[in-house]
């Protein structure tokens, strides 16, 4: 008898696991894989967008540091602290049942040690509830897995283009081109080795993003990865074309949402303007 296979988890078929209501788990993302079922993250913020993907059946949402850009208006992700985001990783994860969260490590706040790695993490998990954490880097942050995974910590290792090392990278840059594709390979290698549950892979080669998927048995979320990872992740404001200006090669906008904030903002304004709002009805009586 063929073994069953787990539904996609927004497909609306019954799955065996995770049952209605149940809590995302990373096994059931490993099951996935396995079964060649791709699946989204989105990045979440707050309390509103994160229960209304909930609703949407996203299965992981990511409080990312990204948040720099997309929250507190930084230029890069580099100035946001663990103090600023713990908060919001607070609110995603109170606001939901189901999703995966995961709080993304901030620049400074891990690199230095294992031992400042794991208090920082651990602040997220039972400040924040969060429920795994992510950190970028090569095999420089091995030491720094490795104690996560040993203390209980789930950790997703952020490979490729990291945008906290950018100006030592050079700017926003492919990766992974020409010889230094098998350093990839081998970095994503030992990430697995060390424990770490997913890997997130931005702006490298189709091809060798790829293989790396090919070649490691836990999870590779994509983003500028092209079409073979088994998960993709983007910024919740680009996806839903909150965010106006230029927009990287890799995401596609799956909404207008800039457009349809401003017009609510200019109809509320003309009717405020014109006396028309509030109206009778939104007004309390004696």
């Amino acid at each position: 008898m063929a073994q069953e296979q787990p539904a996609p988890y927004g497909s609306g078929i019954q799955s065996p696991e995770p049952a209605k209501k149940q809590r995302v788990r990373i096994p059931y993302l490993r099951k996935m894989k396995e079964s060649g079922q791709k699946w989204a993250m989105l990045t979440a913020y707050d309390m509103y967008t994160a229960a209304i993907f909930e609703e949407a059946d996203i299965p992981v949402l990511l409080v990312g540091d990204s948040a720099s850009n997309n929250v507190f208006g930084n230029d890069s992700s580099l100035p946001v602290t663990v103090d600023e985001l713990i908060p919001l990783v607070r609110a995603v994860s109170r606001s939901t049942h189901r999703p995966l969260i995961i709080a993304d490590l901030p620049f400074g706040s891990y690199q230095a040690s294992a031992k400042q790695c794991f208090k920082t993490a651990a602040r997220f998990m039972k400040e924040g509830g969060a429920h795994a954490v992510k950190l970028e880097g090569g095999r420089e942050m091995l030491p720094q897995v490795r104690k996560l995974v040993s203390s209980g910590i789930p950790v997703m290792a952020h490979i490729g283009f990291t945008p906290q090392a950018e100006h030592q990278l050079g700017g926003y840059r492919v990766q992974g081109r020409g010889g230094r594709a098998q350093d990839l390979l081998e970095t994503a290698s030992a990430f697995e080795e060390a424990g770490a549950f997913a890997l997130l892979i931005e702006m490298i080669p189709e091809t060798v993003a790829t293989e790396i998927t090919q070649s490691v048995s836990i999870p590779t979320v994509g983003i500028g990865a092209g079409r073979h990872c088994d998960a993709q992740v983007l910024v919740w404001q680009d996806m839903a074309g909150l965010r106006g200006g230029r927009l990287p090669r890799f995401v596609k906008q799956f909404a207008n949402m800039r457009t349809l904030l401003r017009d609510a903002a200019r109809d509320y304004m003309a009717e405020v303007e014109g006396g028309i709002f509030p109206a009778a009805e939104h007004c309390f009586e004696e």
